[in-house]
């Protein structure tokens, strides 16, 4: 029942963070005058944003494989433990 816990809390954990994380770079890219235009900053900035949203989604997949394995392996014990009796 553990296993679940960070699973569950991953969407939650990362959006409020990914919001102030953009809203930063965003007033950073506006005020630095640096020498990409700030419109060229932004599309990187939901490019990145993108790749982390694919990259949490596969992360959650692997965290779903793993607990299934995981819960075969002790079943596949518990059987094995009868048939040793």
């Amino acid at each position: 029942s553990t296993a679940n816990t960070p699973e569950d809390d991953a969407p939650n954990r990362y959006s409020r963070t990914d919001r102030t994380t953009y809203s930063r770079y965003s007033r950073d890219a506006n005020s630095s005058g640096s020498s990409l235009p700030s419109n060229a900053l932004e599309k990187r900035i939901e490019e990145l944003e993108r790749e982390l949203a694919k990259e949490r989604q596969e992360n959650v997949r692997l965290m779903k494989m793993t607990q299934d394995k995981e819960e075969l392996i002790g079943k596949l014990k518990e059987e094995i433990d009868l048939l040793n009796r």
